[in-house]
Order: structure tokens, then sequence, then C-alpha cells
């Protein structure tokens, strides 16, 4: 029962993007082809909620759901693995025209070629872990 707000959030969370068109494969074949705004301002969107949000939670003190301060820890200095990881993450998502929430949308909505999609961000996300500390950092 305690998860049951999370499955709530969740549902509510792809029925959002869903009814935003931003799991829509022709909306995201658009962005990266620079014809339309759409997914742009729905990006927009989000970052400037996490703006506001994680500025909220530094000013204002928030507990998590526990009652503990939640602590956001500095990211460390060094540029080149979000460069590289972006490169892979875009390149994943033009490639296929999912990013990782909407591929359970995806699933859910009953898409079912969908799973090759996940079987293959799981894959990649095991082989990560296999060559992270190989990879520069």
């Amino acid at each position: 029962m305690k998860y049951l707000r999370y499955i709530l959030v969740g549902f509510i969370f792809g029925i959002v993007l869903t009814k935003s068109e931003a799991v829509s494969w022709y909306r995201i074949y658009e962005m990266f082809q620079f014809q339309s705004f759409h997914m742009y301002g729905i990006i927009g969107v989000a970052v400037i909620t996490g703006i506001v949000g994680i500025q909220l939670i530094k000013r204002l003190n928030v507990k998590d759901i526990d009652g503990n301060p939640i602590v956001i820890v500095p990211k460390e200095s060094g540029s080149a693995r979000y460069w590289i990881g972006g490169v892979f993450f875009g390149l994943g998502w033009a490639l296929v025209g999912a990013c990782p929430g909407p591929i359970f949308i995806l699933l859910g909505a009953g898409i079912l070629p969908t799973i090759f999609i996940l079987i293959g961000a799981l894959v990649g996300t095991y082989i990560y872990g296999l060559l992270k500390d190989k990879l520069p950092h």
C-alpha cells in the first residue's frame, strides 16, 4: 500500500506524456529534424520545472518521505563524460524514437515491438556497467 502513490504518479505521468504526444515517434522525428518546436517546448518546461524544484528543495530544506533531509551532492568537474554520454543517449533516442521513460509508456499502451527497445536499453546499461571502470570519468 505504501507504493500505491508512486504507481498512481507513474500512471498520471504516462497519461500526460501520451496526451502531450511526447512518446510519439513522429514528434521525436520532427524534433531531430528541427521541424517543430513541440518537443523542445516540453523539454524546456521540464528543465525549468527541475530548476525551480531543486532550488525549492535547497532553500526550504525539504525532507524525503522518511523525514531525512534531501542532500544534493555537487557534480564532479569534467565534461567529457557528459558529452560522450549525451551523444550516445541522443543517438539511441534518435535511432529508436524513444528515451527510457516512454519505453515503458509505449509498452503499457500495447505497442509490443517496444520490447526490443527495452532489451537494447538493458543490454546497453549492462555493457556500460561492465566497462565503466575503463571509460573516462
